[in-house]
């Protein structure tokens, strides 16, 4: 009996721990975006890719910033995030048209410029991200727009609601209401 436990002892200490690989993978042809599932490098604008816990080599890939700012704000978005990564807008060679494969920086210490007069990979306002902090000021002064951390970010800059056809919010809202079912 106690050969059996020391065996299972040593055993266990054997079992090498293997750390799920966090380090950015490079935009390539068959990169599609999670919520569009279309090719990342025939898009303009910064992109993102947050790896979660469990599914090594495999990121979730954004075609914009805004996309991937609200997927981890997402009520439903349990999984634990390792890493997450935004396009380096600040990286030589960058520009809005080819922001590039390889320049990735850390999400959650890169400086955003939010409000800027710019759209991203799906026609929609999007977020100005950089690893340099006087690079997103100068840009803000370019482009609008203020410069903040990923946390300050508000929901308002993620997600705007479609252009009410009608000119009115109360319509919106009623429509939206009527799909679902509800009332008032």
């Amino acid at each position: 009996m106690k050969r059996a436990l020391l065996f299972a002892l040593a055993l266990a200490a054997c079992k090498e721990e293997v750390a799920q690989n966090t380090d950015p993978l490079p935009l390539a042809p068959e990169t599609l975006g999670y919520f569009c599932q279309m090719n990342l490098l025939e898009h303009e604008g910064p992109k993102g890719q947050v790896h979660l816990e469990g599914l090594p080599g495999a990121p979730l890939f954004f075609s914009q910033v805004t996309d991937l700012v609200t997927y981890l704000r997402l009520p439903e978005q349990s999984n634990t995030v390792l890493a997450i990564y935004v396009s380096d807008m600040g990286a030589e060679g960058a520009t809005w048209e080819q922001p590039g494969a390889t320049n990735w920086t850390d999400a959650t210490t890169a400086t955003y410029v939010v409000g800027a007069d710019v759209t991203g990979g799906m026609g929609a306002p999007e977020l100005a991200p950089f690893a340099d902090p006087a690079k997103a000021e100068a840009f803000a002064a370019l482009h609008g727009g203020s410069v903040m951390g990923l946390e300050a970010i508000p929901d308002s800059a993620l997600a705007p609601l479609p252009p009410d056809p009608a000119g009115g919010d109360d319509d919106y809202s009623d429509r939206l209401k009527s799909l679902s079912g509800t009332k008032g």
